[in-house]
């Protein structure tokens, strides 16, 4: 699989507004967004940087340096430049970043084990859940679209939402689920179902945290929507201009909130009163976007008290289900909880060296004593990171490296050649810490430990980290490499509170080694 091209669309879509664009010809669900020109590299690292750069036009506005102008706590204006405040975007724009790179390498659903729960907003009426599409009495060519796309029976979380999204009247609803569960089509199906396209108005409105994971939400009704060529679909997005005064003829629109908010008040190319159903994508990362929060409610008070809100999120900290109330009244709640992590299949070990080149050589003791068919290494730092990646070239090793300065599509290619096996050992920052499957990581090191931004043991990533090596039932190997009193401080302080033995492990011993790969 070659790197996704939510790249190309970026950069076409500065160009070209949907105002001035004739709906193919084809068979599919029209969209605002045209089709690639031109043939691109095929190779999945040459197509990343061909679309790094037709993307970097339409990204740069992201990372602007001028400076901003801020009111302080007493509502004096302040100026800030723009780099004070890097530090706190970067991690912000990293959920966004993260939750984009989920869905480029999420070749099939989850197979969660896990338990649904439903609360309903009428106790009283029954609780249906479908174990097939067919159950859902839905237009035969959005069933044809569901199948085509190789859905053959509802998902966890879509056996008991869609019945409540299709009910009559629609009921509204607060999901939680993580990623790959099927909830983008789910409520995808929910707005396709209620459209009328004899209406040439915007009918339904999906709210997404950026520009890329709205291009992400509209791939999915492309595909569910492609035996149904009467419905059409808009982008709200920076860089997508259309003439003032004029009225939008779309019936889907999926935007980002600043700009769906012009389209609603400022320009009125959407009339908000005529939305039937309003969905709120990955509200855990929406509210960590300043200024994301506020639009969004100021967009849910514009819609009829009759639209139908569904709002959905992976996490569910205090902030977001404060977020969760004020957008969906009398909602009915879904809550599908996460696969628990465990470090019951898998050996930790650690090894004391003095500095990096100790490190390091502890590393290449291990690759010559035991099989090791594919391992990550987590670094602390870009710069390890990379230093680390070109030693172990030298050494002969197929290397692939991924850090934070790469662009998401980038990522996705790297981590798609890992997953394929071309490269036999990935060096990470932390950015990749999650999410990433790869059935055949059998070792896990950790050449830096996990730290937050205070010093402190990162439990929850050191959980993340070793944790998919013991994956898939599967016996995993994890080894922390300790160079100082501090980072051993740290692995004690880990070690307490997973209340799991790391045991030594001696490099220089091939028997000692050889043993624990046994």
């Amino acid at each position: 699989m070659t790197a996704p091209s939510v790249g190309r669309e970026l950069g076409l879509l500065r160009r070209q507004g949907a105002h001035d664009r004739a709906a193919p010809a084809s068979e599919s669900a029209s969209t605002s967004v045209p089709p690639a020109p031109g043939t691109m590299a095929t190779d999945s690292w040459a197509l990343a940087v061909d679309e790094q750069e037709a993307a970097a036009e339409s990204l740069s506005n992201l990372h602007l340096k001028e400076e901003k102008i801020k009111p302080d706590a007493n509502g004096a204006v302040v100026k800030t430049n723009a780099n004070t405040e890097k530090a706190d975007e970067e991690e912000k724009e990293d959920r966004a970043a993260q939750s984009l790179l989920n869905k480029l390498i999420r070749s099939n659903l989850v197979d969660n084990t896990n338990q649904v729960e439903v609360l309903q907003r009428d106790p009283n009426s029954p609780l249906y859940s479908v174990k097939s599409f067919e159950e859902l009495r839905l237009k035969p060519q959005l069933l044809q679209g569901v199948y085509a796309m190789g859905f053959n029976r509802p998902s966890k979380i879509q056996e008991n939402a869609l019945p409540l999204m299709l009910a009559e009247p629609p009921q509204n609803l607060i999901a939680q689920s993580q990623s790959g569960t099927g909830k983008t089509a789910a409520f995808v199906l929910a707005m396709l179902s209620q459209v009328e396209p004899a209406n040439r108005y915007p009918q339904c409105l999906c709210l997404s945290p950026t520009y890329e994971l709205a291009l992400q939400t509209g791939k999915v009704i492309e595909q569910m929507g492609k035996f149904y060529p009467e419905l059409k679909l808009a982008y709200a997005v920076r860089g997508n201009k259309l003439e003032r005064g004029q009225k939008i003829s779309e019936h889907i629109v999926i935007g980002t909130p600043g700009t769906v908010l012009d389209w609603c008040s400022k320009l009125k190319f959407i009339d908000p009163k005529k939305i039937k159903v309003f969905v709120l994508d990955e509200a855990d990362v929406m509210i960590a976007t300043q200024g994301h929060q506020d639009q969004s409610i100021r967009i849910q008070r514009m819609l009829p008290k009759d639209c139908q809100m569904l709002l959905f999120s992976a996490t569910f900290e205090d902030s977001v289900w404060k977020f969760a109330q004020k957008v969906v009244p009398d909602p009915n709640i879904i809550k599908l909880k996460r696969e628990e992590e465990t470090l019951d299949t898998i050996k930790q070990y650690y090894v004391l060296c003095n500095n990096r080149d100790e490190k390091f050589q502890a590393l290449c003791n291990l690759y010559g004593a035991i099989t090791i068919a594919q391992a990550m290494i987590f670094c602390h730092t870009r710069k390890t990171a990379s230093w680390l990646a070109a030693e172990l070239s030298k050494e002969g090793h197929q290397v692939a490296l991924l850090s934070g300065e790469m662009m998401v599509e980038q990522r996705a290619a790297v981590i798609e050649r890992f997953r394929e096996g071309k490269e036999k050992v990935l060096v990470t920052t932390n950015v990749c810490a999650r999410g990433i499957d790869v059935e055949q990581v059998s070792v896990v090191i950790n050449f830096d430990l996990p730290v937050d931004k205070d010093g402190n043991p990162d439990n929850e990533t050191y959980l993340h980290r070793i944790g998919r090596t013991g994956r898939f039932g599967k016996r995993g190997l994890a080894v922390n490499m300790v160079d100082s009193k501090h980072s051993m401080n740290i692995l004690n302080r880990i070690q307490e509170h997973f209340n799991k033995k790391i045991e030594r492990l001696d490099t220089d011993d091939l028997d000692e080694i050889e043993k624990i790969a046994n």
